[in-house]
């Protein structure tokens, strides 16, 4: 334990020629293993926030070779393993969980090495599991009547040895808590074993897998309080949908901005709530002190529904201007369909400029998405609208009075 400084905990676990360094370390929920077009076809969405990754170098057994990737031994041992802590691991975990098993030496039963490797790394690093997990390899050696093809006599082996398991005709790995099994693998080179031998091999592991609870116990009994200092943080904030504009920027700046400087992974959980992860406390003060910044209370508060206020042109776009009603505001866009009472194309077909001042009235907010409501349009009175006829001159202004020579002509 504390071998490593740049991980969050790990465990060397020895089993007499077997040794395995497990660590561990916490991401966010952003990195959960995402299931595939298949898997989600048969079993719906189902992301898991644990996993457990089994390395097993060539060095393990004094041997020189090659590092490629990730062959089927480890594939399966890894999986074992997986499944052995798996039921222990808490659902609602605020990380993601990496357990790392790397064997050292190898002589048989690493796969449950690294299930007792990984429950004391992992109550080491302050994840609450439900009960520590052991796990035990039971051989057996069976002397056969060939003619008859029945078993005579037969012995069951207890944390099998490399060359038991070589030699012997079964490897039965079992792995669980004290209450009950959550995992377990059998290997059996025989065409088949009477139900007996299995039952006695479940009770002997059960034996053993008691007396190794017993021994992890005094290294370490139940889970740590607090994680370490250097671990992970993780934050939820609230920002209403009239800020949230405002925290996200345009086009994510603000968001692109604060992870790149501080290191943090921003996910949003529902409309008003969003997930921050920070590397460390430091990390998660930086970006709490950038939230606040960002979305500190102004004189919105002070602005009134219906009201009219002077605003001022801070840019002129295509699609509208952008206004301003006070200085430390954020700008926001005043469409092209609530400048004027006219349709219009672009806002310098009205004359408005950079720098200049208007009159808007104020509508709140849209409850959609949070962005202010401000118009023009509703402060003008409406345009004159004219009728045409095909007389130019029997014309029709609507809102003018008629004139009596235009009645009596119409007569």
């Amino acid at each position: 334990m504390g071998l490593v400084s740049c991980v969050f905990v790990e465990y060397i676990w020895t089993l007499r020629m077997t040794h395995v360094l497990c660590t561990v370390t916490f991401d966010s929920l952003e990195s959960n293993i995402k299931s595939d077009q298949i898997i989600t076809a048969i079993n719906g969405i189902k992301d898991k926030n644990f996993m457990l990754h089994y390395e097993f170098p060539p060095y393990a057994t004094n041997e020189i070779g090659k590092v490629t990737g990730v062959n089927r031994r480890e594939l399966g041992h890894g999986a074992l393993a997986e499944k052995a802590l798996y039921p222990v691991i808490p659902r609602d975990f605020p990380f993601t969980i990496r357990i790392t098993s790397e064997v050292l030496e190898s002589n048989g039963s690493s796969s449950m090495a690294s299930a007792c490797g990984g429950t004391l790394a992992l109550m080491d690093a302050g994840v609450p599991i439900s009960s520590a997990v052991a796990g035990v390899a039971i051989g057996l050696v069976t002397k056969t009547n060939l003619e008859k093809g029945e078993i005579e006599d037969y012995r069951l082996l207890t944390d099998i040895l490399g060359i038991e398991d070589y030699n012997g005709d079964m490897d039965f790995k079992i792995a669980g808590t004290n209450k009950g099994i959550t995992a377990l693998q059998a290997d059996i080179k025989l065409p088949g074993i009477p139900i007996k031998i299995v039952m006695e091999a479940i009770q002997q592991a059960s034996v053993a897998k008691k007396e190794i609870l017993q021994i992890m116990n005094k290294t370490i009994s139940k889970p740590r309080a607090s994680r370490k200092a250097n671990g992970p943080v993780v934050e939820t904030v609230q920002v209403p949908l009239s800020k949230r504009a405002k925290f996200v920027g345009p086009g994510g700046y603000h968001l692109k901005k604060l992870q790149a400087q501080t290191g943090v992974t921003i996910s949003q959980v529902d409309e008003e709530t969003f997930s921050i992860f920070a590397p460390t406390p430091n990390a998660m003060h930086e970006a709490r002190d950038f939230i606040t910044e960002i979305c500190k209370d102004d004189q919105e508060q002070q602005l009134e529904f219906g009201a009219v206020y002077t605003a001022t042109i801070t840019e002129i776009r295509d699609t509208g201007v952008m206004v301003k009603l006070y200085p430390n505001m954020t700008a926001v866009l005043l469409h092209n369909t609530q400048l004027d009472q006219r349709k219009i194309k672009h806002p310098t077909a009205l004359g408005l400029e950079v720098g200049q001042e208007i009159q808007v009235k104020y509508f709140g907010r849209d409850p959609a998405d949070g962005r202010m409501r401000l118009s023009r349009k509703v402060l003008q009175s409406p345009a004159t609208t004219v009728v045409k006829t095909l007389n130019d001159r029997s014309s029709i202004v609507m809102g003018e009075p008629i004139s009596q020579s235009s009645s009596n002509s119409s007569r």
